[in-house]
């Protein structure tokens, strides 16, 4: 039996890009176990996956804010402690940062990671006792689980990636419409946004099939766009706040998904829903949408382009959402 633990702590999309290392590792070693060292904020992720044994969540964003409290370094010791209980045959840091090297270092066992020519931040390679070269010009998920694969020894995978989701809440105490496609409209960067007019437009193109559009939220501004979104159609319900867990359900009871580039899209297309990704100022053959086996997904946009509503409805309909 393999002991494994994987390290990648944020971001949501990069977790989720995460995840078909899991399937991947289980190919070859079925009786492997796996744990995780993730981000607090986004420990949901990994929850959702039935094979992964154990998960440490850290809260690196919080303790920074905070570095000089005792409470943070008691939280800290604690985490070192939790870790440091477990030995561990390889200890893979697929984030490539610092931050990631320096945790790995917190756990027993021995360390693989990307080398200096691979890795987001190259000093996070010296951390690794055994480094890999791995394209950078590679969608992450590849990159993932390429870095899995030479870490194990197996034959890089060649096969659409399993995000192995299945441990989803079977109810929320909120009444949901028929037929409904989720709007994934908040993202990090106002850059990223797809422009309001445009989630109107849409809106208006559900309506004439009798459809909903349902509009989740995390921040305020996010909330207020989706409010002036709603007030504008009758079709469109802003959802109360939900948690990474409750929006899964939600999204895994749409029709589909039309999402800018957020962790949310990634989501969608890791619970094989239809998904519709759209991007306004990112590159998507490096972090695009990936579909697994089971699913489907089109890719709209790119840096400084603006898909039109049409060209989303358009794509719905090539992946063959029936409204």
């Amino acid at each position: 039996m393999k002991r494994i633990l994987l390290v990648k702590t944020s971001s949501l999309g990069d977790v989720i890009h995460n995840l078909p290392i899991v399937d991947d590792i289980l190919q070859q070693h079925p009786d492997a176990e796996i744990d995780w060292v993730v981000e607090e904020s986004f420990a949901d992720i990994p929850r959702l996956h039935p094979a992964v044994k154990q998960i440490f969540p850290v809260a690196m964003r919080r303790w920074r804010k905070h570095l000089f409290s005792k409470t943070t370094w008691s939280e800290i010791g604690h985490f070192k402690q939790a870790l440091s209980n477990h030995a561990y045959d390889l200890i893979i840091d697929t984030q490539g940062l610092i931050k990631s090297a320096v945790l790995s270092q917190f756990a027993k066992g021995l360390r693989y990671g990307f080398d200096k020519q691979s890795a987001r931040e190259p000093l996070a390679s010296y951390f690794y006792q055994t480094t890999f070269q791995v394209s950078r010009n590679q969608h992450a998920v590849v990159r993932n689980r390429e870095l899995a694969a030479y870490a194990l020894g197996y034959p890089k995978p060649k096969n659409a990636p399993e995000y192995g989701i299945t441990s989803i809440i079977n109810k929320l105490e909120i009444a949901l419409p028929k037929k409904f496609i989720i709007g994934l409209h908040g993202t990090s960067k106002e850059s990223k946004l797809w422009p309001s007019d445009q989630w109107i437009e849409l809106a208006k193109e559900l309506s004439l099939n009798n459809c909903h559009l349902l509009l989740p939220w995390a921040s305020e501004s996010e909330h207020r766009r989706a409010i002036n979104i709603a007030n504008r159609m009758d079709n469109v319900i802003v959802l109360p706040k939900l948690t990474i867990t409750q929006l899964a359900f939600v999204i895994n009871h749409s029709l589909a998904a039309a999402g800018v580039d957020t962790g949310l899209s990634h989501l969608s297309a890791a619970l094989n829903v239809p998904t519709v990704a759209i991007y306004t100022d990112t590159d998507p053959k490096l972090t695009g949408v990936m579909a697994s086996s089971m699913g489907s997904v089109i890719n709209l946009g790119g840096k400084k382009q603006n898909p039109s509503s049409s060209s989303v409805m358009n794509a719905l309909k090539q992946i063959n959402v029936v409204l």
